[in-house]
């Protein structure tokens, strides 16, 4: 018997990334253009990693706050303020080891062993993986896709809704798509979540990317009591995606509840990290805003160029870094995805990797040097016309 076959049926059943799978088959090699994962192209700024290395030279490396440092807590407290236009006290706010654990923490705390939680989809697969993990079900609901654009049908989320139903998890500005809530949408489904009794789960991470200005927010919408907790993560706005540090804004009611599952975890994040994460947000705006700048250019001159093939079925997304591509003649996305980087040198990730609904779509992470972006435009144009 191999011993892989005695291990538990939760671990076995642990999908493999499509993601991943395209990155390890093709990472290293000269001349790729990595477009497929959701990360930029700049290393953390220097005033991040000089806070941290500081800490780290001035022995901060002993066991700290499970919830997060005060000065953490409180400088999220303070960029709520500025970019949400809302006073949260910091007893709303957890520090967890990166988005990752954070949306992981969350399920722990909303779900049981046969419960569901449903989520929009296409989506980073990540939300499915982790309550098929922990013993819940992941029910997925297809936004619509037409001329380009996608769109959220509230009937098809309440449609979906069991006995069994704990949550709705909703991602906007959207992963993969771009898709990103109006105001209306909000609320829309914020009192569909209220009529059922059922969590909201919130995932804001790319609120700031948004044409426009900040994406509308479930915190523009919800009263005090309402039952939602918010994910996010250091890793896109402030280019810090190895340091894997996130955050929870969740009720203080459920303080002890989620310190217990981060101390039975991980035990926190270390100290020095968590001051480089003070810098991130005490001096980080306009580095966030040039990234923020630089995606929207990214933006135009990979879907411009892509749109102008007349074999793409797009449009510019409102939100997040990534442009979702339907390209004429490909019916296996995976398959794709293999031959362009094989061909082009264009790391794309597939749309399989995202779910019903994604299959015939490729993503693309513009949040690159607009230079490197043109370049990955022109191959992937040259590409698509031969088909």
């Amino acid at each position: 018997m191999s011993i892989v076959s005695s291990l538990s049926p939760r671990a076995l059943a642990a999908p493999e990334s499509g993601i991943v799978e395209l990155v390890n088959y093709a990472r290293g090699r000269e001349g790729l253009l990595p477009l497929w994962v959701g990360e930029g192209d700049l290393p953390t700024p220097e005033f991040i990693s000089r806070a941290a290395m500081d800490a780290l030279a001035a022995g901060e490396t002993f066991y700290t706050w499970q919830r997060g440092i005060p000065e953490l807590r409180q400088a999220l407290s303070d960029y709520y303020n500025r970019h949400f236009e809302i006073r949260l006290p910091v007893e709303h706010f957890y520090v967890t080891g990166s988005g990752m654990q954070a949306i992981q923490i969350a399920v722990q705390a909303l779900t049981s062993p046969g419960d569901e939680l449903v989520y929009l989809s296409p989506s980073w697969p990540n939300i499915a993986a982790a309550l098929e993990i922990a013993g819940a079900r992941s029910l997925s609901v297809e936004l619509q896709f037409e001329g380009g654009k996608w769109a959220v049908d509230l009937g098809r989320i309440e449609t979906a809704i069991t006995p069994k139903t704990k949550g709705i998890f909703i991602n906007t500005p959207s992963n993969p798509t771009g898709w990103t809530a109006t105001k209306q949408d909000l609320g829309d489904i914020l009192a569909l979540a209220r009529k059922h009794d059922l969590w909201i789960l919130a995932d804001e991470i790319y609120a700031r990317y948004f044409a426009g200005g900040r994406a509308p927010s479930f915190l523009d919408v919800m009263d005090e009591g309402d039952k939602i907790i918010f994910v996010n993560s250091f890793s896109k706005n402030w280019s810090m995606t190895g340091w894997r540090v996130g955050w929870i804004v969740a009720p203080p009611e459920m303080g002890q509840v989620l310190e217990n599952l981060i101390q039975y975890s991980t035990s926190g994040v270390a100290q020095f990290m968590q001051k480089g994460a003070v810098a991130a947000l005490d001096q980080g705006d306009d580095f966030v805003a040039a990234n923020i700048a630089k995606a929207a250019r990214s933006r135009d001159i990979l879907c411009d160029a892509l749109i102008a093939t007349n074999r793409v079925e797009t449009l510019k997304p409102d939100g997040a870094i990534y442009a979702f591509l339907k390209i004429d003649g490909v019916a296996d996305s995976r398959k794709a995805a293999l031959d362009i980087v094989d061909k082009t040198g264009v790391g794309l990730a597939p749309g399989t990797a995202f779910g019903p609904g994604g299959e015939l779509f490729l993503r693309a992470c513009f949040l690159r040097d607009p230079t490197q972006v043109a370049v990955a435009a022109e191959r992937l144009c040259n590409y698509i016309l031969k088909l």
